[in-house]
């Protein structure tokens, strides 16, 4: 829904925001259930409200649990037997610096007064992360704090131990220690929000005197929007890479009329700097993984005398994929897609022609066409979109760019192949299948939350479930590492049995869409049966749930030797005799 893309208007969704959950209800798209606490420290009716339609939105469909006004710390420490019945999918602690019970006063003279007070604080809130972790094992979002309403010593409150702007910067300061020492737990920033936002537009007293709500009302989409980019971070929802145009969008003017010399890009001039900063914003997401690729009416020989200017920080080698030529821009996202094996709506497009990108969200629906406006808009807008929410972060994100650059090299080689068979023997794949590793156990966890079209059951892991699965014997735990002559693919495929005696329940199957149609998921399978052999298991089954995305291995289990049991109404039981088994990996060394 275009309402409720950033830049949004928020005043707008507080007030129509029932008319906007209907639509989104009634709009046919099919969505992940989950469950999320809120824990409140003041009201939260409206957050929660604006939270649920920028999650319909990203395709997650929440039920919430929501504690009283400000029982916070009461529903942690001790949950209510509705929470217990509840089983959150994920907990969001909404507090804010009014919740804070022990900022120092002047009177405080002595130092140690003031850090003791500090100490009490942070433990009153590592007991409520801890036992909410202990009782239900989910990821937990947590708010920092964001700075008071008033400064009562001026400046002089953000360095004085007394000052409770000092106090706030201590007490984030033992939150992101703990965020870092402790998987699955997330620190919403509405410091940063707030301070966005403007600090007088986001504090009022009236709201808080009437209501008890910690932030003015048209703040409260700006705050639930950031929850909503966390969890959908958490849950595989993010994108994964920009789809770029060049003329006006990474320099300014077309570079077709001016030619390459004459376009404007560097420092010599305010346009050419704010272009140049742009493309260095974008360069710094190839660190997070995000991948770069080009769409643009152009030809081939502008477009990449463009990229190669002097003053520019992207090049070439940067892009994945460049379609530079002169047929309509949809099509050729589409191209870019499918040399990716992404879904069309994994990707941004970035254009500064509005008909161009209404063009590409009438054509493809689900992909995101940002109202960017100016070039010194560009990164505010892009930024504050959160396409990228960054929730883990693992080796492969950096290197994933250039995976995904060795794939379009090994469809250069097979298109030399006639016979697909000797072109998978050319390309001298070697896999490793083992169990779960401890050190691997984050891009695991990442993996199970991003794949989505070779995915079977659809299942989502946060890291302590994995861990969990690891160090439990009733369960069979692979993960598959390829490599071939080109590179290698890192981490790529998940998979989680779990054995009730003579009988083995697959959990999870799932690879990622760069290395579809290798042979790997016939590696795996080979491997695994194997480990179900010496395990004595008789029989294997497995369940497919069809989703909008996975249609690609609805014929899974049969291609393996599987036979349906079962057709429900929303998923089919696959069934196999480990003795009937036949290995059919023949191009892939396995192990070596």
């Amino acid at each position: 829904m275009r309402e409720l893309e950033y830049p949004f208007d928020s005043k707008r969704i507080i007030t129509k925001k029932l008319r906007y959950r209907r639509l989104l209800l009634h709009d046919g798209s099919q969505r992940i259930p989950k469950k999320i606490a809120i824990l409140g420290g003041s009201t939260t009716n409206d957050v929660r409200n604006c939270i649920e339609l920028f999650l319909l939105n990203y395709g997650i469909e929440p039920e919430f649990y929501e504690s009283e006004y400000n029982q916070f710390y009461e529903d942690a420490l001790f949950p209510p037997q509705e929470l217990l019945d509840f089983h959150p999918d994920i907990i969001y602690i909404y507090t804010t610096s009014r919740n804070i019970l022990g900022f120092p006063s002047l009177n405080d003279s002595a130092e140690k007064i003031v850090r003791q007070n500090l100490s009490d604080e942070i433990h009153r809130f590592t007991s409520v992360w801890q036992n909410l972790k202990q009782v239900f094992n989910c990821p937990i979002i947590q708010n920092n704090f964001e700075k008071p309403p008033y400064r009562l010593m001026g400046n002089k409150d953000v360095s004085d131990i007394h000052g409770k702007l000092h106090f706030i910067s201590c007490l984030n300061q033992k939150i992101y220690e703990y965020s870092q020492q402790n998987a699955d737990f997330y620190v919403c920033d509405i410091d940063y929000i707030s301070a966005d936002y403007g600090l007088t537009r986001w504090h009022d007293a009236q709201n808080w005197y009437m209501y008890k709500y910690a932030m003015s009302l048209p703040a409260i989409p700006y705050l639930a929007f950031n929850v909503a980019n966390i969890i959908k971070s958490i849950f595989g929802k993010n994108k994964k890479g920009f789809v770029l145009d060049l003329d006006n969008t990474l320099w300014g003017g077309v570079i077709g009329e001016r030619g390459p010399d004459r376009i404007v890009l560097g420092p010599e001039n305010a346009e050419g700097q704010a272009y140049l900063e742009f493309q260095q914003y974008l360069k710094e997401h190839k660190q997070l993984g995000v991948l770069l690729n080009i769409d643009s009416k152009n030809d081939m020989e502008n477009a990449i005398a463009g990229l190669k200017h002097p003053d520019g920080v992207l090049k070439p080698e940067d892009m994945i994929v460049i379609e530079a030529n002169w047929e309509p821009k949809d099509r050729n996202f589409v191209e870019i897609a499918n040399d990716l094996s992404l879904l069309p709506e994994s990707l941004v497009f970035i254009d500064d022609n509005p008909a161009e990108r209404e063009i590409v969200r009438q054509q493809l629906p689900g992909v995101v066409a940002p109202e960017i406006g100016h070039v010194e808009d560009y990164i505010r807008v892009i930024d504050r979109s959160g396409f990228f929410e960054a929730t883990t972060l693992s080796a492969d994100d950096e290197k994933r760019n250039q995976m995904y650059k060795e794939n379009i090299a090994r469809a250069s080689l097979q298109a030399k192949f006639e016979n697909y068979a000797e072109y998978l023997m050319s390309l001298e794949m070697k896999s490793t299948i083992h169990p779960f590793e401890p050190v691997l156990i984050p891009r695991i966890a990442q993996l199970t939350n991003k794949s989505n079209q070779f995915n079977l059951t659809t299942r989502r892991y946060t890291q302590e479930e994995i861990e969990n699965v690891s160090h439990d014997p009733s369960y069979i735990d692979l993960y598959a590492r390829l490599v071939d002559r080109f590179g290698d693919n890192g981490v790529v495929s998940v998979i989680i049995g779990h054995q009730h005696g003579p009988l083995c329940e697959i959990d999870l199957w799932l690879m990622s869409c760069r290395v579809l149609k290798r042979d790997l998921e016939y590696a795996c399978m080979d491997e695994f049966m194997r480990l179900c052999s010496e395990r004595g298991i008789q029989i294997v089954r497995g369940y497919y749930y069809p989703t909008a995305k996975n249609a690609m291995v609805r014929d899974f289990y049969g291609l393996h030797g599987f036979r349906r049991v079962k057709r429900g109404t929303f998923y089919t039981v696959w069934e196999i005799k480990v003795k009937e088994y036949v290995p059919k990996n023949k191009v892939i060394s396995v192990n070596e």
